[in-house]
């Protein structure tokens, strides 16, 4: 019979309110500044609270396991008080609760174990088959010391039949009324096809923030898109043609934007950043037409004129481009290039032209944010990469070599202001000095062009203090060599690369 939800029973007083210890655990250290500032932003915390309960987290983890152990078949489960401050575990036995008790976790008697609980949800999904459509789904829920099963107003009756059909009838398995149907997530990708309303397919560009940039030849603005795979996607927020030829989609929830352009080989290629490339540096196209081509890039500043209209700002390649690869994705290694607006012959046709919009421009027109996979290593003289000194967080930490190792001391993202960016903080030349030898730093970001660094078409990195380059001091290419500005020389201790 339906049910509704009750708290559960408790047959004796016997807790103690345990706060876990606040002392910092190593793992919470390594934090990224991007979990913390998504963890004050939705879950209403200060950047200390947000530490403290990453600590709590981690202490109740261990703990929860350590009484998972220790009680075997008695376990009643564990979960972490509403504010986050304290683990509480459900006991069957005394020994069960004066062992929470001693683990500084506060006890609570409930009257089936996890074990039991499991079972009773293990009966439903062997039973998943006669499921009807309006039954939603079903979890095993701790807190409540029960397993629910949720299901719309008015399939009660056939959520009941369900459960005894699975052999789960118990009174603790209880139905929950719920109006929130589950539907599957899709991922967006860079150079998959979509398609509008007006029977037009083009390709997805990048995935940004709540959706993707495309070519504006693409559709107009409150146009509806459907994926890949003839699913809702999203609406068309802005387009910009002639005169630039850019873009975006906002998509749906169900839609969710990946760091990743299908490079047509069954794997796909990874978003680190949005970092320029230079004339005559390689780079490929992805779109749903012809796949994966690349090339190298001939020249930029290029204007189209179109039977439309004139395009400039544009980027020339010696790659090939058929129809409905428009607004697909154009990367260099790891970093965004551009997407797709238009070219001269057709693939496999040698000697073809593309043209593509530059995405840090698309990025800036709407204020949008690259998807990225957290950032890149750029790697420079010996293979060694640019590092944050002893993965120093503060302000004025001195940028060095060092062998590359995958922390996040190397994890660079290139961000569309012209930002080189680790541990949410900017790549900053000491003082804002234009002069040969400035030594460079990790500082907070404040848009001033002492933290503005380009790639050119040697493979420098290069800032516009002076248009100085990125160098590492004294042709030394030992672990710990500061990193400076320096005159553009063309040496090999001025080239970088990320990856």
């Amino acid at each position: 019979m339906y049910r509704r939800p009750h708290p559960v029973r408790t047959a004796v007083a016997l807790f103690a309110t345990v706060v876990l210890p606040t002392s910092a655990l190593a793992q919470t250290e390594e934090v990224s500044p991007e979990v913390l500032t998504a963890m004050q932003r939705d879950l209403g915390l200060s950047a200390a609270q947000a530490r403290q309960r990453l600590t709590t987290e981690a202490l109740a983890a261990r703990t929860e396991q350590t009484l998972r152990d220790e009680l075997g078949a008695s376990f009643g489960g564990a979960w972490l008080s509403e504010k986050g401050d304290r683990l509480i575990v459900g006991v069957t036995t005394t020994a069960g609760a004066r062992a929470a008790l001693r683990a500084g976790a506060e006890p609570r008697w409930v009257s089936r174990t996890q074990k039991e609980l499991d079972a009773l949800k293990a009966s439903l999904d062997r039973g998943a088959d006669v499921a009807s459509k309006d039954i939603q789904g079903w979890y095993v829920d701790v807190i409540t010391n029960s397993v629910v099963v949720l299901a719309e107003d008015a399939a009660v009756v056939n959520a009941e039949r369900f459960i005894a059909e699975s052999g789960a009838a118990d009174s603790a398995v209880r139905v929950v009324i719920s109006h929130d149907r589950p539907r599957l997530a899709y991922d967006l990708r860079g150079g998959d096809p979509y398609y509008m309303n007006n029977g037009g397919r083009c390709s997805v560009g990048f995935s940004v923030a709540g959706g993707f940039v495309t070519a504006g030849h693409c559709g107009v603005v409150n146009t509806f898109t459907w994926g890949y795979n003839g699913v809702g996607q999203g609406l068309v927020r802005g387009t910009s043609f002639p005169g630039n030829d850019y873009g975006w989609v906002q998509v749906s929830w169900d839609w969710t934007p990946q760091p990743w352009v299908n490079n047509y080989s069954g794997t796909n290629a990874i978003v680190a950043g949005s970092a320029e490339a230079g004339i005559n540096a390689s780079v490929c196209r992805s779109g749903s037409t012809s796949g994966w081509r690349c090339g190298v890039i001939l020249a930029k500043n290029y204007t189209a004129n179109y039977p439309e209209g004139a395009v400039s700002g544009l980027t020339a390649a010696n790659v090939c481009v058929n129809s409905g690869d428009s607004g697909g994705s154009w990367i260099w290694g790891n970093q965004a290039q551009g997407v797709t607006s238009g070219g001269v012959g057709f693939c496999p046709v040698g000697g073809s032209v593309a043209l593509f919009q530059p995405v840090n421009e698309i990025l800036s027109a709407y204020g949008l944010s690259l998807t990225t996979n957290g950032g890149s290593e750029i790697v420079g003289l010996n293979g060694k990469c640019i590092d944050v000194a002893s993965a120093n967080t503060a302000d004025g930490t001195p940028i060095q070599l060092w062998d590359c190792n995958g922390t996040n001391a190397q994890k660079w993202t290139f961000h569309s202001d012209g930002t080189l960016r680790a541990f949410g903080k900017c790549l900053d030349v000491t003082w804002s000095s234009p002069t040969n030898g400035t030594p460079l730093q990790l500082w907070y970001c404040n848009g001033t062009n002492a933290q503005k660094f380009a790639f050119n078409d040697a493979g420098n990195l290069v800032n516009p203090l002076g248009n100085l380059c990125v160098t590492a001091m004294g042709w030394n290419g030992g672990d710990g060599t500061p990193l400076q500005t320096w005159d553009c020389t063309g040496a090999a201790n001025q080239k970088w690369a990320p990856r």
